[in-house]
């Protein structure tokens, strides 16, 4: 699977009350829309790892989104 970045892109994710909140600009929703298109034709299994070491914004949460 590959993952693709429009340039620009700055996403964050945070928890609020157990609630996790993605915060991004237009690059960013349009990179997570690509990633997620790529991830739904992906094998049951494959995930996507975001952290504030290869994709999101300094002290951002973790993320990662598995494909059922």
């Amino acid at each position: 699977m590959e993952i693709k970045w429009v340039d620009s892109h700055r996403i964050s994710v945070c928890t609020d009350h157990g609630a996790a909140v993605i915060s991004a600009n237009r690059e960013g929703l349009l990179s997570l829309a690509g990633q997620l298109t790529a991830l739904a034709e992906a094998v049951p299994g494959s995930h996507i790892h975001y952290d504030d070491g290869n994709s999101l914004e300094d002290g951002s949460a973790e993320l990662i989104v598995e494909k059922i």
